[in-house]
């Protein structure tokens, strides 16, 4: 099957990258962004041993959590509304990959704490300076870091990026060290570990994982193109 036979190539070139790079092998997550498949392509996924899954929109995952297997693990990796941070939360979203505002953060860590729970989150970095993305600026985020560190039902895992669209692959590399510096960077103020890195998708993920990424969020390279529906 078409979905299988890339998610092998998929493994095997990260793999690959994570060799070149010194590092050990499996050190790097692969994700399945499932955003706009149906469930019976993400059944194929599932039957090839993938279980992390990553969606963009809360509502479309909450259609498809209770459709799968309960062993999935999903990730929301699209912008989240602090109106529905209850419905993430309850849903059992087992990380939150894209807070980037302090005012969401701070809106997670509430409500966890009404749930009493404690959220799993990655921080969002604008690593280009880009206007039309979200995120923390490099910048904003060591201003804000005294205040996201101390709220206290929240578990920052490390941080993420989208960068800008390169025409090639190594395009992204410059962003994505930036990404993995300023990780250093952090780690070095303290308190956290720090210990994910989420940046790469399927244009260039193998370029990611030598520079450093734990979790590379793949989907057209394994599903296919997508079709998006029409705007009305």
């Amino acid at each position: 099957m078409y979905i299988q036979d890339q998610l092998q190539e998929i493994r095997a070139n990260i793999a690959a990258a994570e060799q070149r790079a010194g590092r050990p092998v499996g050190s790097t997550t692969l994700l399945a962004v499932s955003k706009t498949f149906p469930v019976s392509d993400i059944m194929h996924a599932y039957a090839d041993g993938q279980r992390l899954f990553g969606e963009n929109r809360l509502q479309e995952a909450m259609e498809k959590i209770p459709a799968m297997p309960a062993d999935c693990v999903w990730h929301l990796i699209g912008p989240l509304q602090r109106n529905k941070v209850r419905k993430a939360l309850e849903q059992g979203i087992a990380l939150i990959e894209a807070v980037d505002s302090r005012k969401l953060a701070e809106a997670i860590s509430r409500i966890a704490g009404e749930l009493g729970t404690t959220a799993r989150v990655l921080l969002e970095v604008n690593v280009d300076g880009e206007e039309s993305k979200h995120g923390f600026t490099p910048e904003s985020l060591q201003e804000e870091w005294a205040a996201l560190t101390a709220l206290p039902h929240l578990d920052i895992r490390g941080l993420m990026c989208i960068p800008a669209p390169t025409a090639e692959p190594e395009g992204a590399r410059p962003a994505f060290v930036t990404l993995r510096r300023l990780a250093e960077t952090l780690r070095n103020r303290g308190p956290l570990p720090l210990p994910e890195l989420s940046m790469g998708m399927s244009h260039d993920y193998a370029v990611a994982v030598e520079e450093g990424a734990t979790i590379v969020r793949v989907g057209s390279a394994i599903f296919g193109k997508r079709d998006y529906p029409a705007q009305s």
